[in-house]
């Protein structure tokens, strides 16, 4: 089988999140969200037919979105994902839609990003097809930056990059998608969608323009409507930031499966266990917490690794006095492959900056810890 060119990043084991990119671009156009999406999802991004690396025969001519969700559907079956979340710019964000209405059991959330249930006048899309088939993708690529971006942002190197990007489309694979398009009407079908839903528009969006977005937020069940100013119909690379922001919101906050694995790589199973057996309905709330926050949100960022992560939490445990989390640090700064001299090093700089009794306390909790002795 022939599957959509993509690209997955994060962890293999967590929840999956799909990203459809919007016609004329490849999946590069979620460069910007992807870092940080990333951190918490598996994320596949997937490039349409006859754009970036997917072949334009995946497409023959006539087809639908129906189509394009199958070969959607395809892909996250090849890579093993039922369930995912999907966001998607424009016709990316249609095939989301498509997948809510008629495959909900695979969707557990959709994000729409200046996207529409029916894009315009359906012979404006026949048009630009024939004019793709007959003179390639170059004539439409030179009024893209005008559709996608607003007047400051369109000699950026981040527009010139993406309209280079339109410019190299396969012609058959990008008019395929045209006609999909013209025929594409989405309306009848949205008050169907129970998939939790955010809608977000550029508020200077001429392909797609507020106002269809405010149709899908109208039309689907709970939807949330967010208008971005300053942005068009690529918001998300134009404004990146608050895509990303809107878009972590909406997923809500990752599971703890990550700041688990990494809670036991540092402290040790024996300590965590104890900590799981002990805790009770009061306490369980903030285990959670501290599992998803410091230890899925912090010790996982890339910007430390856990040897300098270590020394930071020592010394931040010696100033606050916090002897009985310092033991168990020290328990942990071993784990992390700080040596003795090493701790004493961290413990010695302290003396300095915390104050001679804070270190000498400290010091005396380190020795018992690394001589494994029991308090006497």
């Amino acid at each position: 089988m022939t599957l959509l060119h993509h690209r997955t990043d994060g962890p293999d084991n967590a929840a999956a999140l799909l990203l459809g990119p919007s016609l004329g671009t490849s999946l590069a156009v979620w460069d910007p969200q992807v870092p940080e999406l990333a951190r918490h999802h598996r994320v596949v991004r997937f490039d349409l037919p006859g754009h970036g690396g997917s072949p334009a025969a995946l497409l023959p001519a006539g087809a639908g979105v129906a189509d394009l969700a199958r070969l959607v559907l395809d892909l996250a079956d090849h890579l093993g994902i039922d369930r995912f979340a999907y966001a998607g710019i424009s016709l990316g964000g249609a095939i989301g839609t498509h997948l809510a209405v008629h495959h909900p059991e695979r969707l557990s959330s959709l994000a729409l990003i200046c996207s529409s249930a029916r894009f315009g006048n359906p012979e404006a899309w026949r048009e630009r097809a024939r004019t793709v088939r007959d003179h390639g993708a170059g004539p439409v690529a030179d009024s893209a930056a005008g559709r996608w971006f607003t007047a400051g942002f369109q000699d950026t190197p981040a527009a010139r990059t993406l309209v280079a990007d339109h410019r190299g489309a396969d012609p058959a694979g990008y008019a395929a998608c045209c006609d999909v398009l013209a025929a594409l009407d989405l309306r009848a079908g949205l008050h169907r969608i129970d998939a939790p839903v955010l809608v977000v528009a550029g508020r200077d969006d001429p392909a797609t323009p507020p106002v269809h977005a405010r149709e899908l937020a109208d039309h689907i069940p709970g939807a949330t409507l967010l208008e971005i100013p300053g942005a068009a119909h690529l918001a998300g690379v134009e404004r990146p930031q608050a895509v990303l922001a809107a878009l972590l919101a909406h997923l809500g906050p990752p599971s703890s499966g990550a700041g688990e694995r990494v809670r036991r790589a540092v402290l040790g199973d024996e300590h965590v266990d104890r900590a799981t057996a002990r805790t009770t309905a009061f306490t369980a709330p903030f285990q959670d917490f501290i599992t998803r926050y410091a230890w899925g949100e912090i010790w996982t960022r890339p910007g430390l690794d856990r040897r300098t992560r270590s020394c930071i939490t020592l010394t931040a445990l010696v100033a606050g006095g916090h002897q009985e989390e310092l033991a168990l640090h020290v328990r942990a700064a071993r784990r992390n492959g700080l040596t003795p001299e090493e701790i004493g090093e961290v413990l010695l700089q302290t003396a300095v900056y915390c104050g001679v009794p804070a270190a000498n306390a400290a010091f005396a909790v380190a020795d018992r810890i690394l001589n494994d002795r029991k308090d006497t």
